[in-house]
């Protein structure tokens, strides 16, 4: 039986005598994507002091019987087995195989010793659900694939599952988004065990940024999640998804439901992974990105088609999401992404408050917009499709949804979770 990590004594996770910090150990399941499992090999498993990055020793340990099969028919050997976790003080887990399968026991069993001798324990992408099923992440916050995290949530509901993050650092538990989340949150390990030069260091080797800003929001889509086809919300979420220009909040979904406010949250999140109200807003903003991209509405018929009560409610939420307003949004998605002969969406057609200043837009907003669309992902065209949002939330909602702080040098979450104290997050 797993120990709850928040009922463990301290002086219990201190390092056990046998471990060294410097031995990483990344644990391969057969089935499991290539490209993930590659990621911990990459960052942990290669010399690069003459870079002035610190020196890792890696053990790479199958944590089932070989041979070990990857995407591709590929068969790996790895050199060490189970019993190699014993002597490391990271061990990480890049991938499962299926969020549908039960991890093997003996595996478990690894991780939770290793965890109670004072290991620090990661699972980046779909490895959060072998954390998840040893027991490790109940009653913390974690993330995932945003694609998987209603599962997550649903199968694991002591865990506080939050989509909209890359990666989550619990200390002495991490996990991560997918695939290029596992970069970042890497990243993040070299930079806590050896500060930002070194980080800096392997991120120029790796060609990557040392540090991405923002969320998994910018990649949601507005597809319903995978388990809740049969479930009686499925009618209420769908009918929010075909009424995104009508104003409406949480209250009138719960009433469609047939269920009080509470009671819909509750149902609401445990098939999701978030919020009603988060969800809501994150889909209208979703839909807002689709239209700038694809339309030539100003940003106040934006805020009206996609139900905020006003150009200002968008601004606020769009900026909050995504780090740019509509307007340097759209600029920068046009400057990118020239739509075949047609001309630039004409000044005039632009909000006052949202037009760049200057000529040519060389103020903040025009200045930033490129930037802005980089940090945003550059969404490709016609993808996300978004989806309801309340407009303004009252302050305790939009704390909820809120982001973070920088204290002491580290991004710290003002409200991952409700009622938790501040962790440091990515």
């Amino acid at each position: 039986m797993s120990q709850d990590s928040t009922t463990v004594p301290e002086a219990a996770r201190k390092l056990s005598g046998r471990r060294r910090r410097e031995i990483v150990a990344v644990l391969l399941f057969s089935g499991g994507p290539i490209f993930e499992s590659s990621i911990p090999l990459s960052v942990f498993g290669i010399d690069r002091q003459d870079a002035g990055v610190p020196r890792y020793r890696l053990l790479v340990c199958a944590g089932e019987e070989a041979p070990l099969r990857t995407t591709g028919g590929l068969e790996l050997t790895a050199p060490y087995g189970l019993e190699a976790l014993a002597r490391a003080g990271t061990v990480v887990v890049p991938a499962w195989r299926s969020i549908t399968s039960p991890p093997p026991q003996e595996a478990l069993q690894g991780l939770r010793r290793a965890h109670e001798e004072g290991a620090r324990i990661v699972g980046l992408c779909t490895g959060a659900f072998v954390l998840a099923a040893a027991g490790l992440l109940d009653g913390r916050p974690a993330t995932t694939h945003w694609m998987y995290a209603p599962t997550l949530a649903k199968r694991y509901p002591s865990v506080h599952v939050d989509p909209r993050e890359l990666f989550v650092d619990d200390g002495d538990v991490l996990t991560s988004a997918g695939t290029a989340a596992g970069i970042d949150l890497c990243l993040h390990i070299v930079r806590t065990d050896h500060g930002a030069e070194a980080a800096g260091a392997l991120a120029r080797r790796l060609v990557v940024p040392p540090r991405r800003t923002g969320g998994q929001e910018r990649y949601l889509d507005r597809s319903l999640p995978e388990e809740i086809g049969s479930d009686p919300l499925a009618e209420v979420v769908a009918w929010a998804l075909e009424h995104l220009h009508e104003q409406f909040d949480v209250e009138t979904l719960a009433a469609r439901a047939y269920m009080s406010r509470r009671t819909f949250d509750r149902r609401f999140r445990s098939l999701t992974g978030s919020a009603p109200l988060q969800w809501l807003i994150t889909q209208r903003v979703l839909q807002a990105q689709r239209l700038l991209e694809t339309s030539d509405y100003s940003v106040d018929e934006v805020a009206g088609r996609c139900g905020f009560r006003s150009p200002v409610a968008l601004r606020g939420h769009f900026r909050r999401q995504l780090g740019s307003s509509p307007a340097a949004y759209r600029a920068a998605y046009r400057a990118r992404r020239p739509q075949g002969g047609e001309r630039p969406e004409r000044p005039d057609r632009l909000d006052r408050h949202d037009r760049p200043a200057g000529p040519e837009g060389a103020g903040p907003e025009g200045a930033a917009s490129l930037a802005a669309l980089r940090r945003a992902a550059a969404v490709q065209h016609g993808a996300p499709h978004p989806a309801p949002v309340a407009e303004s939330s009252p302050p305790e909602q939009e704390a909820y949804a809120g982001r973070f702080v920088e204290h002491g040098g580290r991004a710290v979450s003002r409200s991952t979770v409700p009622g938790q104290r501040d962790r440091p997050v990515g």
